[in-house]
């Protein structure tokens, strides 16, 4: 995925400003800002949600907007937010709606795509939820179904807006863990939004921080996920302490 010189803007200012940068599969990116610096904007842009109207970003050499939808969605994944559930459908038809963009010769799910979505259920840890109500279900084990519909779309680029959001401490690392281990064994490239710094750092093999006032920084993990530039990018001191082989960011403490 190329993005080319693209910036982005709401109706009153200046969210991005020229963003450039690669990235190639196998590349776990994490993104990271404080509240309304666009990493959801940016997110919904990559994705092909919103429209582009400064810059370019090619998926596979080829403007995103010149895809078709169906091929779009046979490339890419995007999970949201937040998401609301109007009707009654199972947690297996969640998912099952995931390969529609497979259905080029038939209407009907296929075997091959309940064996398919069962598995991505299964990952996650759902798979016993199967043929419950999604409205039945937790806020975490609605994101986790979320996250299994994703797997299921079995795309090359994943886009995820807070995948760990309402996951609990186990859940959160086996999410992250399979993203990193779908970046390194099946050559998926993900970029992620998270506020987590720690669980980030973790996973992430390069790092994209929006500043807040349109500028960004973006390159290997090990050279900005740096406590000086985190604590600029999220307005406020954040330490780097090393525990174990590994570097630990906590807030500092306000003055008493």
């Amino acid at each position: 995925m190329q993005i080319r010189h693209l910036s982005v803007h709401t109706p009153k200012r200046e969210l991005i400003r020229n963003l450039n940068l690669e990235m190639h599969p196998g590349e776990c990116w994490c993104l990271i800002g404080r509240n309304g610096a666009g990493k959801s904007t940016l997110l919904k842009t990559l994705a092909g949600i919103r429209d582009i109207k400064t810059g370019d970003v090619l998926l596979e050499g080829k403007r995103l907007q010149d895809w078709s939808l169906r091929e779009l969605a046979s490339r890419r994944a995007y999970l949201a937010q937040s998401r609301t559930d109007a009707f009654g459908y199972t947690t297996l038809d969640t998912v099952l709606s995931a390969r529609h963009p497979y259905h080029d010769a038939h209407y009907w799910d296929q075997d091959s795509d309940v064996q398919q979505a069962m598995q991505a259920l299964a990952a996650m840890d759902v798979a016993a939820l199967a043929e419950r109500d999604v409205r039945s279900l937790s806020g975490g084990e609605r994101q986790r179904v979320a996250i299994a519909a994703l797997l299921a779309q079995d795309a090359r680029w994943l886009l995820l807006d807070e995948p760990a959001n309402a996951l609990d401490l186990a859940h959160q690392v086996s999410a992250m863990s399979l993203l990193a281990r779908l970046c390194k064994e099946q050559q998926k490239g993900v970029l992620m939004v998270s506020h987590d710094l720690n669980l980030a750092a973790r996973v992430a093999t390069h790092a994209l921080l929006l500043m807040g006032d349109g500028s960004w920084i973006a390159g290997p993990a090990d050279e900005v996920l740096r406590a000086d530039l985190l604590s600029t990018c999220l307005g406020h001191p954040v330490s780097a302490i090393p525990h174990e082989g590994l570097t630990v960011f906590i807030p500092q403490a306000l003055p008493a």
